[in-house]
């Protein structure tokens, strides 16, 4: 038995080829995306409709080759765009690898990647370096580099190759001549061809643009989105994460060193790389800002672990009239934070609308390495997504059901905001570090707040009343974790005390079997409790009372009783004798008395308790469960020393009114009945207890799980009451 602290739940609604191995010559021509169904040409100056992303195979448009004396077509080799070079930081990736792997070989069915994650991961940079690695080798013989940014600029990318490939003048059928042209012909020699379309904001923009497949061009793809129109035959999508740690250092170190900055301590270099999540754009940005404001690692570190400090403040600004050494270096051209804008923004007005942002919010204060589905789609959270719509984007309306939150949790993962993994209910929900960072730093504290409480009631909201998961036990417990790291302040309220979830975690530490870890976390809880609400608020003599709780469960028996002894003093002076939490203490005293040896005493003080529990609470309060709980504890020292009949029956009334107040599947109800069967034994009735043994495991299995410690307790004791009963 434990002191059991109040739980509050409360809906607050305040959300190269490489391409083909032919000879390089003559004019040349482009590559294929390999991210969508693609238009196909049998003949140049002739190209088959594409719409939406589906190949309309039985339409021909017939576009004939407009071409100037004075204009001529390139020579090949030839580039058209401006790849990015390489970052001072660039690592060979395992993505390198099979970006390379796949589109250097001959015949392969896979002519198109897809480069899809994060804003930041370093999509652009491993495109770019296959590209111009093939370029520079002689294995293209034509490179188009398309910033893909919106339709407009994919079709304006697609007339400046079609002007300087084909010798056309530019007109509104330009970029259906260079999608033609990229066909192989019979009138040309075979070229080998790369089209890169960098930064694909929405797949949409593709549609009757996407490059042909065929086996002498290649098409890779980088972008945020990860719909399912990017997939398919002759594409592939890779995902591209972040850095290893090794990789993160190896960058750190370069970019320091590359710009004649100080070797810096061992460990600080991937310590700091663990701070930025291992984000290749957030390491090369933070190492311009520590070059140029001569600061080394371990000062930037603080300066980061600062939270009063934004991130924007921690990296260099886009050159806009400020001094050279202010600006973003290899040419990047926005911070971490405006990176990720554009994402959120189109993530909010997809279906359903408005509601990405908000569940953004929810994932930015929770645990970003795995947060439970139930957490985020249960009543609590979505109270808050539809209270907190985005303006201007989302439409009133009734709150949203579970299908709308799962929805705005899709959107997010399909601009690679987050990682959403629905088959794995415990940890569905994966988000970076620093867009927690980003996304919390652009709330105004109240709302800050405001959030926090929520995702605390959502969390309370989704832990089971019975620990029979242990996975999502500790899962939870991870995410009340990260909230307290977040924003522990608004989880303590003088006039409300601790949100409820505190005490449930450290609770189900316990629960679960690490009593020694419930009692840190509720010595914890106590001084913060002591110092945030003062030594007499009631949160403060529970946290007590749960510590000394916990302390008895890991050993010291005496030390609990002593610690019950002063904690019962002063909720006789601030909350009186009748008071519930006073005649709780009484009962957790006379159990310790009677652990720690004290059987008269502990014998005595439970029976005034229960008479003074059945006069203030009545026989079916569980407060007075708890206390003849106490006097059935006692029964168990009696039986301990010589007097089973006597403990087997209190045992059997504790279980009927178990029973009767708590139900059959209790975990209180299974722990008497567990006893029953133990003093039954112990009074001569091996048998007996050996089938009330296995009737209990059995249902110990059905209601607790295989894991509990009460049911491996039950386990053993089956086990040794079969081998007393002579039983095989």
């Amino acid at each position: 038995m434990g002191w059991i602290p109040r739980r509050r739940h409360k809906d607050r609604r305040p959300g190269e080829r490489t391409a083909a191995t032919g000879p390089s010559c003559g004019p040349g021509s482009a590559d294929d995306d390999g991210d969508g169904l693609h238009a196909v040409a049998a003949n140049t100056g002739a190209a088959t409709a594409s719409v939406g992303g589906i190949a309309n195979t039985g339409v021909r448009i017939d576009l004939p080759v407009r071409q100037e004396a004075s204009r001529r077509p390139a020579p090949w080799p030839h580039l058209v765009g401006n790849p990015p070079g390489r970052a001072l930081g660039f690592q060979e990736r395992a993505e390198s690898s099979r970006l390379r792997m796949v589109l250097e070989t001959e015949g392969t069915a896979v002519v198109g990647q897809v480069l899809s994650g994060l804003g930041g991961v370093g999509k652009t940079q491993l495109a770019a370096d296959y590209a111009r690695t093939a370029f520079a080798s002689g294995r293209l013989d034509v490179l188009v580099w398309v910033t893909a940014a919106s339709r407009q600029a994919i079709i304006d990318g697609y007339t400046r190759a079609a002007v300087e490939l084909l010798g056309a003048e530019p007109d509104e059928h330009s970029a259906q001549r260079f999608l033609a042209w990229l066909q192989p012909s019979a009138a040309r020699a075979m070229c080998r061809w790369l089209v890169v379309l960098d930064d694909l904001a929405d797949p949409a923009d593709l549609a009757g643009l996407w490059p042909p497949a065929c086996a002498s061009g290649r098409t890779v793809v980088t972008t945020r989105r990860r719909d399912a129109a990017l997939t398919g035959p002759g594409r592939r999508r890779v995902d591209v994460g972040v850095f290893t740690s090794a990789e993160s250092a190896a960058a750190l170190h370069q970019v320091l060193a590359g710009r004649g900055h100080p070797a810096q301590p061992p460990g600080q270099l991937e310590a700091l790389a663990e701070e930025l999540g291992f984000l290749p754009l957030a390491l090369s940005q933070a190492a311009a800002y520590i070059t140029d404001a001569g600061l080394d690692c371990a000062a930037y570190r603080a300066r980061l672990a600062d939270r009063t400090r934004s991130l924007a403040g921690l990296l260099p600004r886009p050159a806009q009239g400020q001094e050279a050494g202010d600006t973003l270096p290899d040419d990047q051209a926005a911070t971490v934070a405006a990176t990720w804008s554009l994402s959120i923004d189109r993530a909010d007005g997809l279906h359903p609308r408005g509601l990405a942002r908000p569940m953004l919010q929810l994932t930015a204060v929770l645990d970003p390495n795995g947060i439970p589905q139930a957490v985020l789609t249960g009543t609590v959270a979505r109270h808050y997504l539809g209270s907190h719509r985005t303006p201007g984007v989302g439409t009133a309306g009734p709150t949203p059901d579970e299908q709308d939150a799962e929805a705005a949790l899709r959107v997010l993962h399909r601009l690679s905001l987050i990682d959403h993994s629905p088959a794995q209910l415990a940890t569905a929900v994966r988000v970076h570090q620093l867009v927690q960072r980003t996304t919390l730093e652009k709330l105004v504290a109240a709302d800050r707040d405001q959030l926090s409480r929520t995702a605390a009631d959502a969390l309370l909201e989704a832990w089971p009343a019975i620990g029979r998961d242990t996975d999502l036990a500790q899962v939870l417990r991870a995410n009340t974790t990260g909230l307290q790291q977040a924003a522990a302040p608004a989880l303590w309220n003088h006039d409300e005390g601790a949100h409820g979830v505190l005490f449930q975690s450290a609770t189900s530490l316990g629960e679960t079997g690490q009593v020694t870890a419930a009692r840190t976390a509720y010595t914890d809880l106590a001084a913060t409790a002591h110092d945030l609400l003062g030594p007499d608020h009631p949160e403060t003599l529970a946290a007590r009372g749960n510590l000394a709780y916990w302390r008895g469960e890991a050993g010291d028996a005496a030390g609990a009783a002593a610690a019950y002894e002063e904690l019962l003093a002063d909720c006789l002076r601030v909350l009186g004798p009748d008071h519930p939490d006073t005649l709780a203490a009484r009962a957790i005293l006379a159990y310790w008395r009677g652990e720690a040896g004290d059987a008269a005493g502990a014998a005595a003080a439970a029976e005034e308790l229960l008479a003074d529990c059945l006069r203030v609470l009545g026989p079916d309060h569980p407060d007075t469960l708890t206390a003849r709980t106490a006097r059935a504890n006692l029964a168990d020292l009696r039986g301990e020393a010589g007097d089973a009949a006597g403990a087997a029956a209190a045992a059997e009334e504790l279980l009927a009114d178990c029973l009767r107040v708590l139900g059959p599947d209790h975990p209180k109800t299974l722990t008497a009945r567990g006893n029953l069967a133990y003093w039954r034994g112990e009074a001569g009735d091996a048998g007996d207890a050996a089938a009330a043994a296995e009737e209990l495991l059995a249902d110990c299995l059905r209601v607790l799980g295989p894991d509990h410690p009460d049911t491996l307790t039950a386990r053993a004791n089956l086990a040794y009451w079969r081998e007393r009963a002579g039983l095989e």
